[in-house]
């Protein structure tokens, strides 16, 4: 495994991100076990959650299998890991006032819950999920200094922010004198280069590490198409499905496929070895369901993609380019 550093912090975390969002929904406990023990042997040490993740009436049920490897003797102290708070908990969807999103009575209370389900003393990176439109950044990040004060939470991230609230977050926290932001988690694909337009641009202007989700972009960049004619595999479904049904969309990833293929290369190992590319990216989060899909994920790490490879795939699926060139003269 290579490490780098979590943004502008001293924080060293893997280059890959352990996903967890199948683990209860798509993965029983001794699976989800099993996957987070292979994990720690293959180096991963940045291991991703959140508190809504389990979804439904079973929202929690995440965090609470990551507790039960703790509680079985998984090595806590190997592990950086990261949650978020902003969705609501309520399994029927009617959340009580004050029981959802980042004002500080919700941050309070969330943390308290995520502490308890995840079995241990403290989150090393805890995230807000959403922007908060109705919270002042003053009150979220007073609640966080208490956090960090005693000692509940090391450092805060965001996720799906855009840049403007990046940089909204940490002049606030810089009036402060607090850290701020160390990092950001958003969609990021090469399928899905947004981000490189306001988002990464931001993160690496305030020294945040980008952390791409759902970097296979629901499987498209999988194989899809290859699997699809194979027969095998699961059936595309809710991303990859949608973009699939659009014929350009359809075009590109036949084009992308191909040129792996005559490069001998897998689809999914590149697309993640790309990310790995991209400036001020620090891992992208793999989330998968059996040891195998990480055995997979793993090899992205030492493939070295050509120069060849990396102009096919611009020219595939070009970027919106430098800002704001990309959207000014």
């Amino acid at each position: 495994m290579k490490y780098t550093q979590l943004g502008r912090t001293g924080l060293k975390v893997s280059r890959l991100v352990l996903g967890t969002m199948n683990f209860g929904p798509q993965t029983d406990e001794a699976g989800s076990h099993a996957i987070m023990d292979a994990a720690i042997d293959a180096g991963i040490n940045f291991w991703d959650t959140a508190n809504v993740y389990g979804w439904g009436e079973n929202k929690g049920r995440t965090e609470e299998i990551i507790g039960s490897w703790f509680a079985k003797g998984g090595d806590r102290e190997k592990v950086v890991l990261a949650t978020k708070v902003y969705g609501n908990m309520g399994a029927d969807g009617k959340p009580w006032p004050n029981h959802d999103k980042l004002s500080a009575a919700n941050i309070r209370r969330a943390v308290e819950a995520s502490l308890r389900r995840l079995n241990t003393d403290h989150i090393d990176l805890y995230q807000f999920h959403h922007v908060d439109r109705d919270t002042p950044f003053e009150e979220i990040w007073q609640a966080v200094d208490v956090l960090v004060q005693q000692g509940k939470i090391l450092y805060a991230g965001s996720s799906n922010f855009p840049g403007y609230k990046i940089a909204q977050a940490n002049e606030t926290a810089a009036r402060r004198g607090g850290l701020g932001l160390v990092s950001e988690q958003c969609l990021y694909n090469l399928a899905e280069r947004r981000a490189e337009m306001e988002v990464v641009p931001a993160a690496r202007e305030y020294g945040l590490g980008v952390i791409p989700w759902s970097p296979l972009h629901g499987g498209l960049l999988g194989g899809v198409l290859k699997k699809e004619a194979e027969g095998g595999g699961r059936r595309a479904s809710g991303r990859s499905a949608d973009a699939l049904a659009n014929t350009a969309m359809r075009e590109k990833i036949q084009a992308y496929e191909d040129l792996l293929d005559k490069h001998g290369l897998a689809p999914g190992e590149a697309a993640l070895a790309w990310l790995l590319t991209r400036p001020g990216v620090t891992g992208p989060i793999v989330g998968p369901r059996t040891a195998e899909q990480l055995d997979s994920a793993l090899r992205a790490v030492e493939l070295e993609l050509s120069e060849e490879v990396l102009t096919g795939l611009d020219e595939i699926f070009p970027g919106p380019g430098p800002s704001p060139e990309a959207f000014a003269w």
